[in-house]
């Protein structure tokens, strides 16, 4: 049984289960089951798809995010990269089998990673043109005749040039939805995995145009209908795949990761220095990114390289070059550093209830150099601001450029398969869940690695090879013609 998994970077709950107009979907959620997906912390893009698909947790990768500190020196963190994950993904599983894989976007996949079929790189790419995009190499030449010069991303994307952005992101999504119905119908796979990026940048680029509840939205705005607008091109993007796959296939809709609107940021560094706890030999006269600071390594106790959350680390006698910390005051420093975030008011001295946790955990295991705490401000309403040089602590804008939303914690799933015996609203289920269920209901063995569970564990699956019954059918019918569709 083959497997097609197409990923929506960022996928709002409320959105995709609340607009009736994306019919395709509806027609997948009345045939299929569907829910909310609880995802990982941090809810990134990087760790987010490899936990999906490896069913391990960041932690376990080793994975905390799209930089990582590659020891315990005071240098810059390092990119993730490809082979930044040593765990097994799915397509690894199948492998093993002898089934061919095609893995489109799905990051971290910079250098594209070899797999048993095709594998084209995702956002980290740094040039279509200049580096190698493709494995094996010589597809690159097939995509740029079939679509011209191939995208990954839109460079750029936190711009004030709306009108611009918008063009672009939608000739990148309708570039890269050209090549997965290229490959789908062109290509041997037995199990395919591509992820929209477009909708995460379109999110973040257009979410205070969208969103009423956002302190910058403005009625009537002509940038009012741009996230609807993408989600029904996804629709009818989606719509166009189901026609390509033949009844024995299992699909899923997925996204790593929801969406909301972000109520500003909240300057962790220059909490840290006021705190006594980061101390400089030098504070800048301007904003300044965390890497340029002029760091007195000797004093310093805490500081944070962060993202969308905060991710703290101490200053460790006999880990760190240059450790303040006792080592053997660790745990105490950390409760008591835990306690102080907890604590943190938000600008009009309310409490801002950040969620602070530590990785030892929540983490099965923890590898390589982890956080020592991770924190999400406002229930990850507020994103962490790392950069030093703001006269306060609460900011409504970000210091990486123009963007209106953040990301939330859950994400959404639709399955649709000819043998799963599970229907309508699914309450429950977490993205380690994920890779399990497919490898449960295609027949293969659920290694041991994964830490989720099958949702359809112990069920009796339905006979494979059929298509809907008669009343699902009259189910979709009439709800396509409520909708005037048919």
């Amino acid at each position: 049984m083959k497997i097609c998994v197409l990923g929506l970077d960022g996928a709002a709950p409320e959105i995709i289960f609340g607009d009736e107009r994306l019919i395709n979907l509806r027609r997948l959620m009345d045939l299929g089951v569907y829910g909310r997906l609880k995802g990982v912390i941090p809810p990134d893009a990087v760790p987010g798809w490899m936990c999906m698909t490896t069913g391990q947790d960041p932690g376990s990768l080793g994975v905390y995010g799209s930089h990582n500190r590659p020891d315990h020196s005071y240098d810059e963190p390092a990119f993730v990269n490809s082979a930044s994950i040593k765990a097994l993904a799915i397509w690894d599983q199948l492998a093993q089998e002898g089934k061919k894989s095609i893995i489109v976007g799905v990051p971290p996949n910079y250098p594209p990673r070899p797999v048993n079929g095709i594998s084209i790189g995702c956002s980290l790419t740094p040039d279509t043109i200049k580096n190698d995009f493709t494995y094996p190499s010589d597809l690159q030449a097939k995509i740029t005749e079939l679509v011209g010069e191939y995208a990954v991303d839109v460079k750029n994307f936190r711009t004030e040039k709306k009108d611009w952005l918008k063009q672009e992101i939608f000739n990148l999504s309708r570039k890269q939805w050209q090549v997965v119905r290229w490959l789908l119908t062109g290509q041997e796979w037995d199990y395919f995995h591509f992820v929209d990026i477009g909708l995460d940048r379109t999110q973040h680029a257009f979410w205070n145009y969208f969103d009423p509840r956002h302190v910058q939205f403005e009625h009537g705005n002509p940038h009012q209908d741009a996230i609807p607008e993408y989600y029904r091109r996804l629709d009818e993007e989606i719509g166009s795949v189901i026609e390509l796959l033949d009844d024995d296939t299992i699909l899923l809709i997925v996204s790593d990761h929801g969406a909301q609107r972000r109520d500003g940021g909240f300057a962790i560094n220059e909490w840290l220095i006021r705190e006594g706890l980061l101390v400089l030999n030098e504070y800048p006269k301007a904003s300044t990114p965390f890497e340029k600071l002029d760091v007195n390594w000797g004093k310093t106790k805490a500081w944070s390289e962060s993202g969308d959350c905060a991710i703290v680390f101490f200053n460790l006698q006999g880990r760190e070059p240059r450790g303040v910390v006792p080592a053997s005051a660790y745990e105490l420093f950390q409760d008591e550093m835990k306690s102080r975030l907890e604590a943190i008011p938000d600008e009009n001295g309310h409490p801002m209830k950040p969620l602070v946790f530590k990785p030892r955990q929540i983490y099965r295991n923890v590898r390589n150099v982890a956080p020592d705490l991770i924190v999400h401000f406002s229930e990850l309403s507020r994103t962490s601001i790392e950069s030093v040089g703001h006269s306060k602590l609460h900011l409504h804008g970000d210091d990486t450029g123009p963007d209106g939303y953040i990301h939330a914690s859950h994400g959404i799933f639709i399955l649709t398969a000819p043998n799963c015996p599970l229907t309508g609203e699914y309450q429950g289920a977490s993205l380690l869940d994920i890779a399990p269920t497919l490898l449960d209901l295609a027949g293969y063995e659920i290694p041991q690695t994964m830490q989720g569970r099958s949702l359809v564990a112990g069920m009796e699956k339905k006979r494979s090879g059929g298509g809907p019954d008669d009343e699902t059918e009259k189910i979709v019918h009439d709800r396509l013609a409520g909708l005037g569709y048919v």
